[in-house]
């Protein structure tokens, strides 16, 4: 390989190791059951369960808050949170929490954190 190509392909690797990154423009990262685990669990972060109150009592996530993306009081619930803290969301696999992040991103949340798998997938078996 001669040196022109060779700088050419170097030139490249901080492109793919951007591309590769799970964060999108908008601050939203999606994580998975290991980064909950040590991120999340036991540390006092804003931690958010959207699915329906009647999901949430079957089984949740410890130290998760309810705030139902489909309740009347979603808004005035994530209102009462710090924007300029982290936040973290789930729901049961992966869809109401991308829509919920959305809605965060609108009212103005830097730093959003989503855990795609849900609670599907925290209570499978690792």
């Amino acid at each position: 390989m001669n040196r022109r190509a060779i700088l050419f392909l170097m030139s490249l690797v901080p492109f793919l190791m951007v591309s590769c990154n799970s964060q999108d423009e908008g601050g939203i990262t999606n994580i998975d059951k290991a980064t909950v685990k040590a991120k999340v669990i036991g540390k006092e972060v804003q931690w958010l369960d959207v699915r329906t109150p009647q999901e949430y009592n079957d089984g949740h996530i410890d130290d998760a808050m309810n705030f139902d993306i489909n309740g009347a009081s979603f808004m005035e619930q994530i209102n009462t949170l710090d924007k300029n803290k982290p936040v973290y969301l789930y729901c049961q696999m992966g869809g109401r929490s991308t829509r919920a992040a959305e809605i965060l991103k609108q009212e103005g949340f830097k730093e959003i954190y989503n855990y795609k798998g849900g609670y599907t997938d925290w209570s499978s078996e690792d």
